[in-house]
């Protein structure tokens, strides 16, 4: 036999497609040859794949070598390739014992000793082989993070040369074991008790937990923004195992450092204000992951908003609304998951106090348009951080909630939410709108005129349904009461603050 056909998969972001390795051996001078649009990595693994099969005691065949990975038109790019294409030189020149190949699928790097190495994206290829019924045989490095995806079957393998002591019935390959999720650990998070005083902030902030909403922080410095914003991570309900499978599988693409101890943790992603879009939203010729993915189901916070140019902001927009962002290349366009919580703190003024006389009512106002009207209006809650007032400090933070506490209250309001309408409140449609936040007629009437006197756009009146929503499932009741619109209209400082400042400059 000179022909045959491995299995492997190729890495398109989240995606893993089918890539047949067809390996023919022919008469005539000793050649080696890859076809099927490799990249330089791909095309650089005759070297590796070489010097690994004559290193193990096999026989590298003197005759004319064309490996083509199918689908042609397909770009394969990385060191993943190397045992497949390893394994089907063993195969087609009779090397290994007659197996069902069709029923393995191959990944990993070749040292040229013949040991294998970890790949990036073993997630997504260990969910798609999972799907397609084969087995997988990857590197020992992948086998933790690979085994996370239930019921898949996976081989770790450490050297070429165990590949026919496993096909030969000699000795088996082990097989990963699943790990139930009650044995993993979580990192313990940052404990909301530490934070002093700042009572309206924190209940923002569980407010912002209980029905996903966008939050912006507005105050002058050390008034704790940053310490509030880094402990909602530790309130947010905890993940689902399939939103933690989708979380690592964006890790595991991005060649993140993840492990048992963190992937059941929601991410926490702060990019300094240096980052450009494309850190942000991801990008590349290979389109990668940015942070709004890395932020998938998580947090991203935004220290210092007016500080990130205002076009990387703008950026935001529509993955906001969407919950996903979409590459778009000459060749090819990837669509990554990017449904996060934003987070955001800013100073009121350039100089940090909004009446500290160093700077005029101009140069604040030109400070705050570094941020556009139409990425404000998706913030849900804007909240003014106010400074500590004398004696504050003296109080016993022992006497504060923990974050376990406020987590309960949380988890207890979004499950009422889930069991009402499948989803978080910030994720209503219009048309979900009008089904679960009925307002009575003079309730209704009383909204539209505050929008009316304050301005707002059509969207900012839906936020303020959906945070009057959480509201009256923060207390429990099934519809919306006067109280809960009263105390959602109460979260606009920015829209205050604004408005103050250009009545000044027109005066």
């Amino acid at each position: 036999m000179s022909l045959a056909c491995v299995y492997s998969r190729a890495r398109v972001g989240l995606e893993s497609p089918l890539v047949t390795v067809e390996v023919h051996l022919a008469n005539g001078l000793p050649a080696f040859h890859i076809v099927g649009l490799p990249e330089a990595s791909v095309k650089e693994s005759k070297d590796r794949v070489r010097s690994a099969i004559v290193n193990c005691g096999y026989e590298f065949p003197a005759k004319r070598i064309t490996i083509n990975l199918a689908p042609a038109d397909l770009p394969k790019e990385g060191a993943r390739f190397d045992l497949p294409i390893a394994v089907g030189i063993l195969a087609a020149s009779q090397q290994l014992p007659q197996v069902d190949l069709t029923q393995y699928e191959f990944a990993g790097e070749l040292a040229l000793s013949g040991e294998l190495r970890a790949i990036i994206g073993e997630i997504p290829m260990a969910m798609a082989c999972c799907e397609s019924k084969r087995t997988l045989i990857l590197p020992a490095q992948n086998s933790e993070q690979a085994s996370w995806v239930k019921q898949a079957k996976i081989h770790t393998l450490e050297h070429l040369t165990q590949l026919f002591a496993h096909f030969s019935r000699q000795i088996i390959l082990p097989y990963v074991l699943e790990k139930p999720v009650e044995e993993l650990e979580t990192v313990a998070q940052l404990n909301m008790r530490d934070v002093i005083g700042q009572p309206l902030a924190k209940r923002a902030l569980e407010i912002a937990a209980s029905g996903s909403h966008n939050l912006l922080f507005i105050g002058p410095p050390g008034t704790g923004k940053t310490m509030l914003a880094s402990r909602l991570a530790g309130i947010l309900p905890k993940m689902t195992e399939s939103e933690a499978l989708e979380v690592a599988a964006i890790q595991s693409i991005s060649n993140q450092s993840i492990n048992a101890k963190s992937w059941l943790t929601r991410p926490f992603r702060a990019p300094h204000h240096t980052a450009s879009s494309a850190a942000l939203v991801g990008g590349g010729s290979q389109p990668k992951p940015g942070e709004i993915s890395l932020a998938h189901h998580g947090v991203l916070f935004l220290d210092e908003l007016p500080e990130f140019e205002r076009k990387v902001l703008d950026v935001l927009r529509e993955p906001m609304e969407s919950g996903e962002v979409s590459i778009s290349r000459a060749m090819h366009k990837q669509c990554f998951p990017a449904r996060f919580q934003l987070i955001a703190a800013m100073n009121p003024s350039p100089t940090g106090f909004f009446n500290d006389n160093r700077s005029t009512p101009e140069q604040v106002l030109r400070y705050l348009n570094r941020l556009s009207g139409p990425f404000l209006d998706r913030i849900d809650i804007q909240i003014e951080v106010a400074r500590l007032p004398r004696g504050t400090w003296s109080e016993d933070t022992q006497l504060n909630e923990t974050s376990q506490v406020v987590q309960a209250r949380v988890e207890a309001c979004r499950q009422r939410q889930i069991n009402r309408q499948g989803m978080a409140n910030a994720y209503l449609s219009t048309s979900d709108l009008k089904k679960y936040c009925n307002l009575n007629v003079d309730d209704n009437e009383f909204l539209e005129l505050a929008v009316e006197k304050l301005g707002l756009s059509t969207r900012a009146h839906h936020k303020i349904l959906k945070i009057s929503r959480t509201l009256a499932d923060m207390a429990e009741s099934e519809n919306i009461l006067h109280e809960h619109l009263i105390e959602a209209l109460s979260y606009r400082a920015m829209d205050r603050l604004l408005r103050h400042l250009t009545s000044s400059v027109n005066v």
